[in-house]
Formats: C-alpha cells, structure tokens, sequence
C-alpha cells in the first residue's frame, strides 16, 4: 500500500503549462463563474472549496451516507461493482474514492487480485480510507492518490477501468473530468459512474425533494457539526445532469456505448461506457 500526496506520475507523459489548451483553459477560467451550492464563485476557486467540504466531513462522511441514505448507498455501491465485473490482474482508477468503499469492494470481489489506485482531490479523505485500509488488514494492492479529476496525475491508457462514485457532481468541468477518464483509459477499457440523478417516480420525487432538502443539512449539523456542507451537497445534487444529459457528454468525451441504470427509483443513476 503506498500513498503519493501531489503531482504527476514520475513514469508518465508530463503535461507542458504553456502549451496553447492548457493555456486556453486557463484563461477561460479566470473569467468564468459556476455554481458552487447556492451562490456562484470563480471557476479557480471550486477546487478549494470542494477541498475545504470534504476536509470538514472526512470523519463522519460515512455515517453520513448512511444516515443520508438509510444505508442504501452500500446496496448501489454493490450494483456499481456488479457490473463492473473486476478481474484478477486489471488495474482500476477509483476517481473521488477516498475512503476506500469502492476500492475494497474491488479488491474483496478479486480476492485482492486486482489493482486500485484510489484518487481523491482532498488529503483528508484519503487519511480515513488509508486509516481503514489498515485496519481491515488490506495491503499491497492498493495506491492512494491526490489529485484532481480535471487533470489526473497519470499516464495514457494506464487503467483497465475507471471508477467515480459520487464525485462527478462536485468538479468544476464534468465535460474536462470525462474527457481525462478517456485518456486514461487503456483501448476496451470500462467507465462506471455512480452519482445521484433525477427521481423517475412522481411520488417518490416529492418525498426526496423534502428529505434532501429539510433533513439532510440537519443531519449534517447534527451529526458532521457541518450544516453548511450539507446545504452545498444537496445542491450540487439538485445541480448535477439528469441521465439523458450525462450520456450525451459521456459520449461527446469519445466515450462509447453508454447506458445507465435508475436505482431506487433513479435517486442514484449507474452510467456505464467504453473506451472503443
């Protein structure tokens, strides 16, 4: 088990500041705003303040989840490795996966055969998964990363599969995020998104709405001693691409065959796709 805090892999292609994409990026931030939660704040500042989020709630972010989802969250977890089918000997990019809960799914269905490199913009998630790595006796097969979804620190076509499990909504440019799951992607390499989406049941949508957006930043008051936390996470939900959206930019980042699949009533939404 071995952890690299920040930077690019020593082993891979190196990405040149200055070149015309880069430089065009960049300067299209400086001028943009998006939406972080309820206000709009400087494209270069999101980051930061996604960071400053998951620093707060690290400790308890697992509780919270299942507080949040009644414990469902484990069952869709479940459905998002069922399919991704995890083989002996492929590597896996788990992408937002800090504390782990992908990651170990991947390695207890390989028998630790596999190999996941955990990513995650903020350190202190990453402590907790490490943390709990340590103490379920899990070692050597897994690598723990910071690093942004935006500009992964990793080589082309290093990764057998790429994993993001409610972390796609909290990036500032989902369409950059996508496009550098593509690149990491070996040719016949496997995409799995799972985030929360759009409700489906007309019933079930207005109990949500209510749940999300009454008892969570109480929950997270309560329990995280993070109110506001919780107010931005429901809104980045509420924010996020509904289904039919999400494949489109799915397919526009060269992604190819895009499904998905509602869960408990399309709450949470599984995308899935290949790199051809």
């Amino acid at each position: 088990m071995s952890s690299r805090a920040t930077g690019r892999d020593s082993a891979g292609p190196q990405k040149d500041p200055t070149d015309a994409p880069a430089a065009q990026a960049a300067a299209a931030d400086r001028e943009e705003r998006v939406a972080f939660g309820e206000r709009e704040v400087d494209a270069r500042d999101k980051p930061g303040l996604v960071r400053d989020v998951f620093r707060s709630v690290a400790g308890r972010y697992d509780l919270m989840n299942d507080l949040m989802s009644l414990g469902v969250h484990r069952l869709w977890k479940d459905a998002m490795v069922d399919r991704l089918r995890p083989r002996a000997g492929e590597a896996v990019l788990d992408v937002a996966g800090g504390t782990g809960d992908i990651a170990f799914r991947i390695l207890d269905r390989t028998e630790g055969g596999a190999g996941v490199t955990v990513l995650d913009l903020t350190e202190d998630m990453l402590r907790v998964g490490r943390d709990r790595a340590v103490d379920s006796g899990r070692f050597g097969t897994l690598d723990w990363v910071c690093g942004d979804a935006e500009s992964l620190p990793l080589r082309d076509g290093s990764y057998d599969a790429y994993t993001i499990a409610f972390g796609l909504r909290n990036v500032t440019h989902i369409d950059r995020a996508l496009a550098e799951a593509r690149r990491v992607l070996k040719p016949g390499g496997r995409f799995l998104c799972l985030e929360f989406s759009r409700v489906v049941l007309p019933v079930l949508d207005r109990a949500y709405a209510v749940w999300s957006d009454a008892m969570l930043p109480t929950l997270g008051g309560l329990v995280a001693r993070d109110r506001d936390s919780y107010v931005y996470l429901v809104e980045s939900i509420r924010r996020f691409p509904p289904q039919d959206e999400l494949v489109e930019r799915i397919r526009a980042a060269g992604l190819e065959q895009v499904r998905y699949a509602n869960l408990s009533g399309g709450i949470a939404a599984l995308h899935s796709a290949w790199r051809i």
